[in-house]
């Protein structure tokens, strides 16, 4: 009796630890594969908070940051100096994806949102790993590393950063 009960406690606080996640902070590696298997492999650091607040920074192949809010999406992109602001009319929540998970499996969760299917894997009470198949029928992995959950995050981090000098284009 005593292994079932810790048995359900672990499957429970794992699920619970997915649906009441109000910041993440992780290194990732991001694999794209297209329908040729040729795989595209990016590399860098997430930081995300409720609502829907997030900073993606690439540092390979390419330095890249992004800066997510609720309603407008920045890309800066140092090497050709260029700045891209786009407001966001079909909005992403992170947070209500992962929150809307259904555990299909140990460990494995899946999600059905904005009309797709995101299958997410957990190792130690935290994300693993992000799968899902984008707009273009390319296979998209996330794999996250370093992991923090529900820590405090400074909002500052989301506020977009770049040279004045910067071409700015306004979508």
């Amino acid at each position: 009796m005593k292994k079932i009960t810790l048995i359900l406690l672990l499957n429970l606080s794992v699920y619970a630890s997915i649906n009441t996640i109000t910041s993440f902070d992780a290194d990732f590696i991001q694999k794209i594969t297209d329908d040729k298997n040729k795989i595209l492999l990016y590399k860098g650091h997430i930081v995300a908070s409720k609502p829907q607040n997030a900073f993606w920074k690439y540092s390979f192949p390419i330095q890249k940051d992004v800066y997510i809010t609720r309603f407008e999406v920045t890309i800066v992109e140092p090497e050709i100096e260029q700045v891209i602001i786009r407001k966001i009319s079909n909005d992403f929540d992170f947070f209500k994806m992962i929150k809307n998970a259904r555990k299909i499996k140990k460990n494995i969760y899946q999600a059905n949102y904005k009309d797709t299917i995101f299958t997410i894997s957990t190792k130690n009470s935290y994300i693993d790993s992000i799968s899902y198949l984008d707009n273009f029928e390319n296979i998209v992995k996330i794999v996250f590393s370093n992991q923090r959950q529900n820590i405090k995050i400074d909002k500052e981090v989301y506020k977009a950063k770049f040279p004045l000098d910067y071409d700015v284009i306004r979508d």
